[in-house]
């Protein structure tokens, strides 16, 4: 079992993130967006008990130093000397009015007081005074000042010639509330932010390993899906494995399910081999069975007609058409034994052979047959050699060429061309014409047996429609591909076929079959 470190999983997770929302990702997000979720409920309630506690200790602040101003105003009145701020922390202001005169101050650094503009002064008198117990109001000095928390109150001192009525302001600087609100605000945010990228790392490291199980079944499904399961004897032995089918857990019982379904299939696909094995076993002795009398029929229809002298007009065409029908039907038989033959692979006898010659010689054997149609040919001068069965490679030919002679009219051109691949390392025989091409609804069963193409090219003599099967099925056992598609005009058969063995010696030029004189 491969061993996933941890970079890699998250280097792969990111090379994917642009494609769709998959599990992993649904997975990884929904733990991501939790921590940070937390991270910011948490860091929220505690920014908030923090700024009322500071706040309610700006207001203590606030209540004491109202008390310390007016017991410093009660004894002298509107005269505070040197006195204004003693005991006051620093950037108090403190406001006093009475009548036309007012004081305004604030408590330096240094510890005496600073006088400050009248309007700000103006300003804080506004605030409506309040009792003992009243709360302090929040107020922006604007300017270099800023925010403060204020507290009035109003006192009555009496100045000799009377009683006097005084409104008294003191003020705070909130910035013992709002520096640590900030401080924390901002260490909250960096540890949020590293808590996510920890969380990120963690969650991709343990939705990594949660769904290792599921990534199992995958490959083996893919595994699966890659196997030839439509054709020939299938070992079907990809399972999940064991440690992937504990069925106390969700996924577990996933894996114990795919495997069931995996057996059943292995079930079905033996079966259906064994059916297959016994049909093509059956076409095997049928025709193998079927040639003897097909051959005592035709040997007696050919007899009768030679010796029907004096035999009625119709007898001898009887005799005849049974000749010719046994004829066929011996050929049909011929076919379907060399497919079940080929099916089991024992009807190939490979050696090395001149692929060069099998060409030139199935053209010129065509070419004799059939004076209605114009065959070119065009050969590499060196020699292809590979390994494969001669006769059959020649049947390839034959059947390509016999194919077009069928679906084709009179007068159709037909290029035959051998040409080597050196960068596949391939034979390549193409075989095209000019006739009315392929009927595409036809091209994806062309090469099954008994399918004919009868709608899209003229049919001019009888066809089993097993020779593009014997095709496909003789290459097919040779290692290589046949192909089919329509040209401009026409069709065109590809057949590549792996050059097992290279040639050697030297090359040996070949004649080009001679062309047949019109009968």
């Amino acid at each position: 079992m491969s061993q996933h470190h941890p970079a890699a999983a998250v280097r792969g997770w990111a090379r994917t993130w642009s494609g769709p929302l998959t599990l992993r990702r649904r997975l990884v997000l929904s733990i991501v967006a939790l921590a940070a979720l937390l991270a910011i409920v948490i860091g929220a309630l505690s920014v908030l008990v923090l700024q009322r506690v500071l706040e309610q200790q700006l207001d203590n602040q606030v209540q004491s130093s109202l008390g310390r101003f007016t017991n410093q105003l009660v004894p002298s009145g509107m005269s505070l000397g040197n006195d204004g701020g003693r005991g006051q922390l620093t950037n108090t202001i403190e406001v006093a009015a009475t009548g036309s005169q007012q004081i305004q101050l604030r408590v330096s650094e240094d510890g005496p007081e600073v006088r400050i503009a009248k309007s700000i002064g103006d300003r804080l008198l506004t605030i409506p005074a309040t009792g003992v117990d009243g709360t302090p109001t929040t107020i922006n000095l604007g300017g270099s000042l800023g925010s403060y928390r204020a507290k009035a109150s109003t006192l009555s001192i009496n100045t000799g010639t009377g009683v006097a009525t005084i409104h008294v302001v003191v003020a705070l600087p909130r910035t013992s509330v709002t520096g640590p609100v900030a401080k924390l605000i901002a260490s909250i945010a960096i540890i949020a932010a590293a808590g996510i990228a920890v969380s990120i790392f963690f969650a991709l490291l343990t939705v990594q390993y949660a769904l290792r199980p599921l990534q199992r079944m995958a490959e083996t499904a893919s595994r699966v899906a890659e196997m030839p399961l439509d054709r020939g004897e299938v070992a079907l032995d990809a399972r999940v494995p064991e440690e992937d089918i504990d069925t106390r857990t969700e996924v577990g019982r996933v894996g114990a399910a795919m495997n069931r379904m995996l057996g059943h299939v292995s079930h079905a696909l033996t079966a259906r081999q064994q059916s297959e094995n016994k049909v093509r076993q059956f076409v095997a002795d049928a025709s193998h069975e079927l040639r003897t009398p097909l051959a005592s029929v035709r040997g007696y229809a050919e007899l009768t007609r030679r010796m029907g002298k004096d035999l009625p007009e119709d007898v001898v065409y009887a005799m005849g058409r049974i000749e010719s029908e046994s004829v066929r039907m011996t050929s049909l038989v011929e076919e379907l034994l060399l497919l079940a033959r080929l099916d089991e692979g024992t009807d190939l006898i490979k050696k090395e052979v001149d692929l060069t010659r099998i060409v030139l010689d199935a053209v010129h054997d065509t070419g004799v047959q059939d004076s209605t149609h114009q065959f070119e040919v065009s050969v590499p001068e060196k020699p292809i050699t590979l390994l494969g069965d001669p006769m059959r490679l020649h049947q390839v030919v034959a059947n390509l060429l016999g194919n077009t002679r069928t679906h084709t009219p009179d007068g159709t051109e037909v290029w035959v061309t051998l040409e080597r691949d050196d960068e596949s390392h391939e034979a390549v025989v193409t075989v095209s014409d000019n006739g009315p091409g392929i009927d595409p609804a036809v091209m994806p069963v062309l090469f099954e047996r008994f399918a004919r193409a009868d709608s899209s090219r003229s049919r001019k003599a009888g066809s089993t429609g097993l020779g593009l099967a014997i095709v496909q099925a003789v290459v097919n056992s040779h290692g290589g591909t046949v192909t089919a598609s329509n040209g401009d005009p026409g069709a065109i058969f590809t057949v590549r076929l792996p050059l097992e063995r290279a040639p050697q010696g030297q090359p040996v030029p070949l004649p080009a079959p001679e062309p047949v004189p019109a009968q």
